[in-house]
């Protein structure tokens, strides 16, 4: 479907599609990247290690809690969201088992911090990319603005999460395995690399890229990893299958009036809204690429609509499909509807925070 769209959009209308798949790329090969130095810094323990420390030096189940929303906050703002939900959902089920709770605020939690807590940094989440295509921003300037807004949709998402999720049923196991030792090694140095570059460049794509391949390609070459690997982890079939859906839209943003019109009506509160129900109809990415195809009279707020409204409902962004491979691979059965039941909840709540303080901000 998304390169069915592709091809005829390049055949109606080539400038255009040109066009859209300029600003549309960068936040695919970033994306890229970033997925391929999580799963070094997965193969090398990290992630297993801090939900290790985060379930033995916590001394109640609230505190474990927080520390989750934490650690999914900072990877998602480092990482992406998508690497956060790969890679994070099965430590924080451990996590929970390795203490014999119930797995499943932590489980629901994972998908809804990670969406939640996309507002930090550009790379945090492909549609920040995708909008700042427009605004052309570095990683500090764009947290300078975003982190208040970003700070309070994940503490408002957390509270919902601790409240609803203990209702939902428990799935799990106990499980006081202890994980090995993690190596600091390639992934971490990668970590760090990728982070520098995502707040001091105002194109980090192809170097963060450029990392990705660099430390797979080491750890392949030393046979530390099989070369098929990289392929399921980046689900190359969904990326690009998006990425053609991206571009069609983009290319009829830039042809049919109609949205860029509906925005110059709106105001930060109904931008955000219209951002929300489009990304749960179209998802989230291209939803971006249709409403950012000319330069959005709010940015900000439609960023809030289209980053914090997917967890409303499955449809919403990349991540929830993640989220749903990975728990079941971890032996977990997450629940659609007792996520969406969560979702209703948290999405308009955190929204309402994120844009109440960013209306504060902008009267200070």
């Amino acid at each position: 479907m998304g390169l069915a769209g592709l091809s005829i959009a390049v055949a109606i209308r080539p400038v255009e599609a040109q066009e859209a798949a300029s600003q549309a790329w960068t936040p695919f090969v970033l994306v890229a990247g970033l997925l391929l130095i999580g799963m070094v810094a997965d193969d090398e323990g990290l992630f297993a290690a801090a939900g290790h420390r985060v379930a033995r030096s916590a001394r109640s189940g609230a505190l474990i809690f927080v520390s989750a929303a934490a650690l999914v906050g900072v990877v998602t703002a480092l990482l992406n969201l998508d690497t956060a939900v790969a890679f994070l959902t099965p430590v924080l089920v451990y996590t929970a088992r390795s203490r014999g709770e119930d797995e499943a605020p932590l489980l629901y939690g994972s998908l809804l911090f990670a969406n939640a807590g996309s507002l930090f940094l550009p790379g945090s989440n492909l549609t920040n990319l995708i909008v700042l295509g427009n605004l052309h921003l570095t990683g500090g300037q764009f947290f300078a603005h975003m982190w208040a807004p970003g700070l309070a949709a994940l503490l408002v998402t957390a509270v919902v999460a601790a409240a609803c999720g203990h209702r939902a049923p428990g799935t799990g196991t106990e499980d006081r395995t202890s994980p090995a030792r993690p190596e600091l090694g390639l992934g971490a140095l990668a970590v760090v690399v990728a982070t520098i570059l995502v707040v001091v460049l105002r194109s980090a794509a192809l170097p963060v890229a450029a990392v990705g391949v660099g430390v797979v390609g080491a750890r392949i070459a030393s046979g530390r990893e099989r070369l098929g690997r990289p392929v399921e982890v980046l689900g190359l079939p969904v990326l690009v299958g998006l990425f053609g859906v991206a571009v069609a839209l983009g290319t009829l943003g830039r042809s049919w009036a109609g949205p860029a019109d509906l925005l110059s009506h709106l105001n930060l509160w109904s931008t955000a809204a219209v951002a929300a129900v489009a990304a749960v109809a179209i998802n989230n990415l291209p939803a971006a690429s249709l409403l950012a195809a000319h330069r959005p009279p709010h940015p900000y707020p439609l960023l809030i609509g289209l980053n914090l409204g997917p967890n409303l409902f499955v449809t919403g962004s990349l991540a929830w499909f993640l989220w749903l491979r990975t728990a079941r691979g971890a032996g977990a059965r997450p629940s659609l509807a007792t996520a969406s039941r969560l979702g209703v909840v948290a999405a308009p709540l955190s929204m309402i925070a994120a844009l109440g303080t960013l209306v504060l901000l902008a009267m200070r």
